[in-house]
């Protein structure tokens, strides 16, 4: 089967998501990741990449980031990979890849999904057990969105700002999100998109895609056509 078109769009938020080849860990130590995000923020600003989330864990990363450029993300990734690996390479005395393939992405319809999705990655330390809350786990973007520290990585999305007038409204109404935590529903679907890299969004959001790009937005339907009322039966 062939190999599904990444779908990017300049100004749309997209979550990303890049695996250590075999599943091995890309961080080692603390070192590692404070270098990795020290070379994510000049790869972003350089290639003009908002990150609105972000988490780092042993073997996979999660970022939630709008491109204001078509090309954006597949520069800063690329750019990324090239700087970070050689850097891991020449540290730790090893050779050869350190992803599985291409980073996946999926683009989401912020209105409907961006603070879900947002949620989605800064959570995930305790969805695998590496924490117990949250704002405490040091390499994520929660902890900014709790107001507990400032990350000069973080590019605050509109969404976010609509959660109050003030910091402290948009930091509260925030956290309450948080506890509120999420479905099974919306992290299958959250998951299932950045894999399989369908956009994720309402039927109207994905016509207007569909109007734009000549690509499928959803996948279609296994085994054969529904016959119609009428069709004929051949003999």
């Amino acid at each position: 089967m062939a190999r599904l078109p990444r779908l990017v769009l300049p100004g749309q938020p997209h979550h990303i998501i890049q695996r250590g080849n075999n599943r091995q860990a890309i961080f080692v130590d603390d070192q590692d990741r404070q270098h990795f995000l020290a070379t994510l923020r000049e790869c972003a600003l350089t290639h003009q990449v908002a990150i609105h989330a972000y988490v780092l864990m042993d073997n996979h990363v999660h970022l939630l980031a709008t491109p204001q450029h078509l090309d954006g993300l597949s520069r800063m990734m690329q750019s990324l990979g090239r700087r970070y690996v050689g850097w891991f390479n020449h540290r730790h005395g090893r050779s050869g890849t350190l992803w599985e393939g291409r980073f996946r992405a999926a683009l989401i319809e912020g209105e409907r999904h961006l603070l879900a999705c947002a949620r989605y990655i800064e959570l995930n330390p305790l969805r695998a057990g590496m924490a117990v809350d949250a704002g405490a786990y040091p390499w994520s973007s929660c902890a900014h969105h709790l107001g507990r520290r400032r990350d000069p990585l973080v590019t605050e999305h509109p969404m976010y700002w609509a959660l109050g007038n003030t910091p402290f409204e948009r930091e509260a109404a925030y956290r309450e999100l948080l506890e509120q935590g999420l479905s099974a529903e919306e992290v299958g679907a959250l998951t299932a998109s950045a894999l399989k890299g369908w956009p994720l969004g309402s039927a109207s959001f994905l016509q207007g895609l569909a109007a734009q790009v000549d690509r499928p937005m959803a996948p279609r339907s296994r085994g054969r056509p529904r016959k119609r009322v009428g069709d004929s039966v051949p003999n």
